[in-house]
């Protein structure tokens, strides 16, 4: 799944939430996180829904929709 890094980092600074707190509230590590809001890793869904989560927001705030073969 690919999950939109800029928004994640946006909408955790917008709530006063640092790295290292969505780091310990999805368990994942704050260096994989880090590296997901740079866009240089992919997430799995399970990472991405429990990122969306975390911060209260719908999964497509923060990965977008696969392309269907109708919007191909």
């Amino acid at each position: 799944m690919t999950a939109n890094g800029t928004a994640i980092r946006s909408i955790r600074e917008a709530q006063n939430l640092s790295l290292r707190g969505l780091a310990r509230a999805t368990k994942r590590q704050p260096s994989h996180i880090s590296r997901l809001e740079r866009g240089l890793c992919g997430a799995s869904g399970d990472t991405v829904e429990r990122i969306a989560a975390a911060l209260g927001v719908p999964v497509d705030a923060i990965a977008p929709p696969a392309p269907t073969e109708e919007t191909q």
